[in-house]
């Protein structure tokens, strides 16, 4: 038997998950900014982080881009970016007050669900948001239809559940959410509830979902498991939370490979490793690094799906770009 083929069993080995990483809203959002920075130039306003991660943020700041919390920031005139989580229809009437160049990088995703949402508050439904109170992305959902929408944070949020007419009832989520939570949730408003509507296709994404169904497959053999993400990221704080449901015996948040303190290492045998969707894996590669120098030298990677799935740009934006290079030409 080869060296190699023995560290897996017998060294200090790291289990690496695939899919990990961006996903195809991620992708499209930070390369929405990065291409109007190009088309535009500099600065590019952006409402809101647009995707949830300190380094995405920190390196489009670098290039140009002025993340703010409202459109009342924004100058007049200039361009603002609506991040990949989405927004209520109030900010798009803000902007058009303003003047402001949009451009929308909601995730399509999500759009989805908002297009769920309009749907069944047109046919007078009670929808049943299952989400995290204050995440922008429910903020911008329940903003769709505020009479019709009601938040369910979690399993032990149905008890406070009202509803007109039973017979007319539905549930959307988060795109971000625990699945496993998810259906619980889901579980318990059906007792209460047992015509409750499901959305016509899941709202969770393929790539929470994915994401979450490989560090299922690795934990119980991990010591520890290492997930790369920032803490508002929702996607990545329920990747650790998942990592410990499904048996590995610590799990860490982390946002840089420094932070990874040598003693979650102690006596450990096999680390898992995975990032959130907003996450670029040169992130994913320091964590590897930083690994390796501490005596975790063979990395097997687990793959559990190919995610081929990719978003074109924002049409406004495309619309420009197009305009742009027809004037060059």
């Amino acid at each position: 038997m080869t060296e190699a083929q023995a560290t897996p069993r017998t060294g200090k080995r790291v289990l690496l998950a695939k899919p990990r990483g961006y996903c195809a809203g991620v992708d499209r959002a930070v390369q929405t900014v990065e291409e109007a920075l190009k088309l535009y130039g500099a600065p590019i306003y952006v409402r809101k982080q647009i995707v949830h991660n300190k380094h995405v943020v920190q390196t489009l700041e670098a290039k140009g881009a002025i993340f703010v919390e409202e459109n009342e920031e924004v100058p007049e005139g200039a361009t603002v970016i609506f991040s990949a989580h989405g927004v209520a229809p109030e900010v798009y009437e803000q902007a058009r007050e303003r003047s402001l160049r949009a451009i929308d990088a909601t995730c399509p995703l999500v759009t989805k669900v908002h297009q769920e949402a309009k749907r069944f508050a047109a046919e007078d439904y009670d929808i049943l948001l299952i989400g995290h109170e204050g995440h922008e992305e429910v903020i911008g959902t329940a903003g769709e239809a505020p009479a019709h929408i009601q938040l369910v944070d979690g399993p032990d949020g149905v008890d406070k559940v009202t509803v007109r007419d039973p017979n007319k009832v539905v549930w959307l989520s988060q795109t971000t959410l625990s699945v496993d939570e998810t259906l619980e949730t889901v579980a318990r408003l059906k007792t209460r509830l047992p015509l409750l509507q499901s959305p016509p296709s899941d709202d969770i994404c393929y790539a929470t979902s994915n994401r979450q169904h490989v560090v299922k497959e690795i934990a119980p053999e991990c010591d520890v498991v290492i997930v790369v993400g920032s803490r508002n990221s929702s996607n990545s704080v329920r990747l650790v939370e998942v990592a410990l449901d499904a048996g590995a015996r610590a799990g860490h948040l982390v946002d840089f490979a420094h932070e990874i303190q040598d003693e979650w290492l102690t006596g450990a045998d096999t680390v898992g490793v995975t990032s959130g969707a907003s996450v670029p894996d040169e992130l994913v590669q320091d964590v590897l690094a930083h690994l390796a120098e501490r005596g975790f030298t063979g990395v097997e990677e687990i793959t559990t799906a190919n995610e081929r799935l990719t978003f074109s740009l924002p049409q406004e934006l495309k619309r420009d770009m197009k305009a742009a290079a027809s004037a060059r030409g």
